[in-house]
């Protein structure tokens, strides 16, 4: 973990202030707008240029934690956040599609971290990692318009149009530049070594102008914020104990239970803005929603990797 991974909550939360501050400037709010998309575009590219595509068989060799995975995922944690949802922010539609896309979208990097610390299967942890991905791209718009339909916030059309553009565009370009480093391993690794640091440069970036350019709005309502903690604690708790009594009852070797724990609760805040900026332009309420993921999200999961670490142990 590298120093900027280290304080990504600090970042997060230092994009904001600065978004805010930098929206004061008129020329500033009125042109900000502009730069999100090729921000979001530019980090969603380096991102999917680190997730290991060509290795999506290796999940199917342990059949039995990919479908617990998979199942707990993309079938129980839907049904959870709609659920809290409804009991917490019924009244606000903005913050459910929000909470919905970020509780649905698993996470395709920072688990593997907290995996590590908590002495998991790392190698498990790691080959679930292109399945779930894949399924993520292709069910968000499914649950947003299940679970999101009601709220009349949710337009079919220009939701896969948004994500035709903000996924598919760089998607398409990780692959190609896979394609052409094929035969160059070393040449490959060393690119994405070096462009690591960037996605996270980039969404802060493309939070400074989200901040900057909706921060009138944005302030007016950080209120709200307050009501979306209660649920994602809740959630974090919930499917904590979820996670290991299934674990449990399957019979999962402890590093295996680690390994489904975290990668069940960690969620993909990054894909979940993108989406959220460019699908939702006129509702920047969702995006705001989302910006607490992160800043709430990374200290749980540390100490429920220190917990798991301790419990172990015993």
């Amino acid at each position: 973990m590298n120093l900027i991974e280290k304080f990504y909550t600090v970042i997060i939360f230092l994009s904001v202030l600065i978004g805010l501050g930098a929206g004061q400037v008129q020329l500033i709010q009125t042109t900000a707008e502009e730069f999100i998309l090729p921000l979001l575009v530019a980090m969603l590219y380096i991102t999917f240029l680190q997730i290991p595509l060509e290795e999506l068989w290796k999940a199917f060799k342990n059949i039995k934690f990919t479908a617990t995975s998979v199942l707990i995922n993309f079938v129980w944690t839907p049904l959870l956040a709609w659920l809290l949802a409804i009991l917490f922010l019924g009244g606000h539609p903005e913050l459910t599609i929000g909470f919905i896309m970020l509780m649905v979208t698993p996470c395709t990097d920072w688990y593997l971290i907290f995996t590590g610390i908590a002495k998991g299967n790392l190698a498990l942890s790691t080959a679930i990692l292109p399945l779930n991905f894949l399924l993520q791209i292709i069910l968000l718009p499914v649950y947003l318009l299940i679970f999101g339909g009601e709220t009349a916030v949710t337009e079919l059309g220009f939701l896969l149009e948004s994500i035709v553009i903000v996924l598919g565009i760089p998607l398409f370009l990780a692959v190609m530049t896979k394609i052409l480093l094929r035969n160059k391993q070393q040449l490959k690794e060393s690119i994405v070594t070096t462009l690591s640091i960037l996605p996270i440069i980039f969404l802060s970036l493309a939070i400074v102008a989200m901040f900057a350019s909706q921060g009138q709005l944005l302030m007016a309502n950080l209120h709200l914020l307050w009501q979306i903690t209660i649920p994602v604690l809740l959630f974090f708790i919930v499917n904590f104990f979820v996670g290991q009594k299934i674990g449990q009852l399957l019979n999962f070797p402890t590093r295996d239970r680690v390994s489904l724990s975290l990668t069940t609760l960690a969620r993909n805040s990054p894909i979940a803005i993108a989406i959220a900026m460019t699908a939702f332009p006129n509702q920047p309420l969702i995006a705001l929603t989302l910006v607490i993921g992160p800043l709430l999200e990374l200290p749980i999961l540390a100490i429920i990797s220190q917990v798991l670490l301790l419990f172990y142990k015993k």
